[in-house]
């Protein structure tokens, strides 16, 4: 699906996704990565969903966050929610949903002038 509304005037867009990869900036990456109007961290990891960890989300949470968005891949996958506490504990909200669906919110509120960062996996 391409994103045509996108303006990378403000910081890295995601231009389009497909399940398995996402165009950002002219590249496809293939591997989960975090993206922020200011950051594109492509050695993110985790493959799945199902493989995050607490160093997973405090990679998101450095980069100061007022909401983080989380791309599980094809489907929406909740993480345990003492997964989730660290971010919750903090004040700052925490989105799932499946990639597609992160890359589009992802979108909207980076053009908003939001703190965002997401976290998406492509599978």
């Amino acid at each position: 699906m391409k994103f045509s509304q996108a303006d990378p005037g403000d910081g890295y867009l995601v231009e389009a996704y497909e399940p398995g990869r996402i165009q950002i900036d002219g590249r496809f990456f293939t591997v989960g990565l975090i993206l922020s109007p200011g950051r594109l961290v492509t050695d993110w990891g985790p493959a799945r969903a199902e493989d995050l960890t607490t160093t997973h989300l405090e990679s998101l949470l450095a980069l100061d966050p007022q909401v983080i968005i989380l791309g599980t891949g094809a489907r929406q996958v909740f993480p345990p929610f003492a997964l989730l506490a660290s971010a919750l504990t903090r004040g700052i909200g925490i989105e799932v949903m499946d990639t597609g669906a992160a890359c589009r919110t992802y979108n909207i509120l980076m053009g908003e002038g939001r703190q965002v960062v997401a976290g998406l996996i492509p599978i």
